[in-house]
């Protein structure tokens, strides 16, 4: 699959998105949604056999493109699909823009995925080589500001597999876990492993204790979050202190505060864990200031 092979859908990139089906990329064509057709024999529809990756944009502009492609071809490998498919896989996520009537204001996304593609059921790889089935979809988010003054967020034992640095498809375990915090009224569930606080359901976890922010580390037990690294690097230019080390249960506590970040989400504060607030139950200082330096950061 190559650039050259994208076939053109019967649309302008200068139509409003409102006028127009909405235009997906399906296996190297732009379609209108209601045209794509996946087969049932699609391991990603059997198996949950696919990796996948998300990108903001805003005012037609992404955040850090590089760092989710690069990612996308991470998951790739360590999946053993077919890395190929990658290779124009850049210029979709700006097309799709375009396409959609994003490329010059507004916030959206783009999700993309890719299957290790159509054959009999097996749980082994399929010996014929299928080719991967590739989807992508843009779609408007709500921003920051929107939850600035805090969520809420419940604790929950971490039942996921043990390769969660891999963007897979098969995320029943987080739906589940994410479920049970849209029932308690929460926002997110922040999963417990070993004792210590890791990550959200889709979501990076920070803490702050005193004047040091704190995080897991990269393993293979957390997803490495763009937003994450990103706000990271703006904490150290800023001459905020970040220590790699989770939380334990018992310092979940008494930590002065806590929030999460995604490619969506952005930066939100919590404001109550497991319905008890955090110290003030309001947004901390410090994380309004990681708010305000990640916005400089991507210049919103």
């Amino acid at each position: 699959m190559t650039t050259s092979s994208v076939a053109e859908a019967p649309i302008t990139s200068s139509t409003p998105a409102a006028a127009v089906s909405e235009v997906v990329y399906f296996d190297g064509r732009y379609v209108a949604k209601s045209e794509v057709h996946v087969s049932p024999d699609d391991r990603g529809f059997l198996l949950g056999d696919g990796i996948y990756e998300v990108a903001a944009a805003y005012d037609g502009r992404f955040v850090a493109l590089d760092r989710h492609m690069d990612r996308l071809r991470r998951s790739l490998v360590e999946a053993r699909i077919d890395g190929d498919v990658a290779d124009p896989l850049e210029t979709v996520f700006q097309e799709l823009l375009d396409r959609n009537g994003f490329g010059e204001s507004g916030k959206a996304m783009v999700y993309l995925q890719v299957t290790r593609g159509v054959a009999p059921r097996t749980h082994a790889f399929p010996k014929s080589h299928p080719r991967p089935t590739v989807y992508a979809y843009a779609a408007s988010f709500a921003a920051m500001g929107d939850l600035a003054a805090g969520v809420g967020a419940i604790t929950r034992p971490d039942i996921r597999w043990s390769r969660c640095d891999i963007k897979v498809i098969s995320l029943i375990a987080n739906c589940m876990a994410n479920q049970e915090a849209k029932e308690a009224g929460a926002f997110e569930a922040i999963l417990i492993r070993d004792g210590v606080a890791l990550e959200g359901t889709h979501t990076s976890f920070f803490a702050v204790v005193g004047d040091v922010v704190r995080t897991a580390p990269l393993s293979n037990l957390i997803l490495p979050g763009i937003t994450r690294e990103l706000v990271i690097e703006a904490a150290e230019r800023d001459g905020i202190r970040v220590v790699l080390e989770p939380l334990s249960v018992d310092e979940l506590q008494s930590a002065d505060e806590m929030f999460i970040t995604g490619t969506t989400t952005e930066v939100v504060p919590i404001v109550t864990l497991d319905g008890n607030p955090v110290k003030s139950g309001s947004p901390g200082e410090m994380t309004k200031r990681l708010m305000q330096l990640y916005r400089d950061a991507i210049r919103v």
